[in-house]
């Protein structure tokens, strides 16, 4: 039985979580500063992508054929996910916010979005490292 492998968005988190730790401890006017900053937003942006790819995959299971799962686009994903009681209502609202987030951040990169985006991290990170613990090793059907 194959299962799903997790890993890849767990080490994402934990540099996302290094990313914001080292950040934190540079003068906001260094080029350490902007060097992290730029790497937060890079890890946040992998990490939307991975976990959007590794729920379509966790939820083939609930659906007719996997590709009605892959066709899923992501506020529909998560909605599914919720649904089929793989995220909670809250931890899914939360999901589309940083999608909403995310879908800036690829027409601004602007110092203000990258601010903005830096204030949802601690959250994030928590949210995105509970999900690869809850679908790491789950089986595929």
């Amino acid at each position: 039985m194959t299962t799903l492998d997790s890993s890849l968005l767990t080490r994402c988190t934990l540099a996302l979580d290094r990313a914001v730790v080292l950040l934190q401890q540079s003068a906001p006017d260094s080029v350490e500063y902007e060097l992290y900053r730029s790497a937060c937003v890079k890890e946040f942006e992998i990490i939307i992508e991975q976990t959007e790819k590794l729920l379509k995959k966790a939820l083939r299971p609930y659906f007719a054929s996997p590709r009605q799962a892959d066709a899923l686009v992501y506020k529909d994903l998560f909605r599914a996910a919720a649904q089929h009681g793989v995220l909670s209502l809250d931890a899914t609202e939360r999901w589309l916010v940083y999608r909403d987030n995310r879908n800036t951040t690829a027409h601004d990169y602007g110092v203000g979005f990258a601010e903005g985006t830096l204030k949802l991290l601690p959250q994030f990170v928590a949210d995105a490292t509970a999900l690869a613990q809850l679908l790491h090793g789950k089986p595929l059907s």
